[in-house]
This record gives structure tokens, C-alpha cells and sequence, in this order.
């Protein structure tokens, strides 16, 4: 990875030739793991820390089939919990995550999910990668939520600059052009999982390996 930046054109350029390889929000694109309500869908994000999308998905059944809003939540023992999200590892540490949320989330927001990043990461358990995922997907927000595919390719091209996936969030906010927030997440995203893999990444099809200052280091060492 590298500190540097690309020049305002060349994000542009980037996003462009991306859109056109990659298809982008489709029409069977869901919230967090499928969730119907913003509720869920905060929950599932905390269940899918360190999880396979698997693993996530058998805790977010299991655990919703007891409760579905905050107040059944609190109703259920910290031990009916920590077994039904058992699936997806840490489970004692996200039973007190999703208690402490449940418990915010009413004395604070009367049981209903804030609709800004300020009220979702102001709750317990909520960073801005899951309040990003909610708001784009449950609210229909133009933010790109950052996860390790999106990490590793902003600081990888120049598009954006973070230690931290937060960090680079922060980053590609302040440098991605207001219209491709709706659908640079899907690009993105498609783009690191398809090309611009963690390992072998497939520099000789890349679209954008010219620009890349990555692969511009490896190309022209100095």
C-alpha cells in the first residue's frame, strides 16, 4: 500500500473505467446480510465482525427467531443469546455489544434506529463501517461503506489514504465525486473481489493499472 494520493482527474478517471467493468448496485442487492429493518441490519453488522458471511447468516436466524425489536432482545438471557450467535464467533463479547445497544437504542432513540452516522455510531457496537452499510442500505444514503476489499484498493491506487478502514472512509468521502457515492460501494467492492484481489491481483486486466501507484512503484522502482 502506499501514503500517496492521485490527483482529483485521475480519481475520476478511476471510477469511471471501473463503472464500466463492473455492474454495480443490482436489483437484488440487500441490506446487511438480507435484514428487513434497520434494526436487524445494525445487529447483523455486529454479528459479522471476524465472521464468514456464512456463519453470520446461521447467528442472525437463529438469534432473530427469539427476538425481532430491541425490547424482546433484553427479554432473552445473555445465555439464550451467547447460544443462538454461537455460529459466528465472539459471541460472549457481542451478547454484551447487543445488549448494551438494545439498551441504548431505547433509552436514547425511543427503540428506533437513528438515520444519521452521528446517531448509529453514538449507539454501542456501531463504527462506521456498520453505520455506513445501514445507511446505504436501509436508508438509501449515497455513502460508500468501507470494508477490507475497499481498504486494500483505495490505498493500493491512491484513491483514498487510512491506516485504519475508518480512516480511509474518512478519506475517500472528501475525495470521491458526489456522483459516484451510489454506486461506488458495488464498484468498489466488485472490483476487489474480481481484480484487484489481496493476493495475485490481475494487474495485466486491471482498467486502471496506469493510474494505480502501486503498481507504479513495482513498475518503475526507484
Amino acid at each position: 500500500m502506499t501514503d500517496a494520493l492521485l490527483p482529483p482527474a485521475d480519481v475520476e478517471t478511476v471510477y469511471r473505467r471501473i463503472a464500466e467493468v463492473m455492474p454495480g448496485r443490482t436489483p437484488t442487492a440487500k441490506g446487511p446480510k438480507g435484514q428487513p429493518d434497520a434494526f436487524r441490519s445494525c445487529i447483523s453488522c455486529m454479528l459479522s465482525a471476524q465472521s464468514r458471511d456464512a456463519n453470520t447468516a446461521a447467528a442472525a436466524k437463529a438469534l432473530f427467531a427469539l427476538a425481532r425489536t430491541p425490547e424482546a432482545m433484553l427479554d432473552l438471557r445473555d445465555e439464550e443469546i451467547a447460544a443462538a450467535i454461537k455460529p459466528c464467533g465472539l459471541y460472549n463479547m457481542k451478547t454484551r455489544n447487543i445488549r448494551k445497544f438494545c439498551e441504548s437504542l431505547l433509552a436514547e432513540h425511543a427503540g428506533v434506529v437513528p438515520e444519521t452516522r452521528k446517531g448509529l455510531m453514538g449507539l454501542p457496537g456501531i463504527g462506521r463501517k456498520c453505520a455506513d452499510i445501514v445507511l446505504s442500505f436501509t436508508f438509501g444514503e449515497d455513502v460508500i461503506a468501507v470494508d477490507t476489499h475497499v481498504h486494500r484498493i483505495c490505498n493500493r491506487i491512491g484513491l483514498a489514504a487510512g491506516k485504519t478502514e475508518a480512516k480511509t472512509a474518512q478519506s475517500l468521502e472528501e475525495r470521491t465525486p458526489d456522483w459516484a457515492l451510489h454506486e461506488g460501494h458495488f464498484w468498489l467492492l466488485q472490483f476487489g473481489k474480481r481484480v484487484c484481489t489481496a493476493r495475485a491481483p490481475k494487474c495485466d486486466r486491471c482498467p486502471v493499472s496506469d493510474l494505480c501507484l502501486w503498481y507504479r512503484e513495482r513498475r518503475d522502482p526507484a
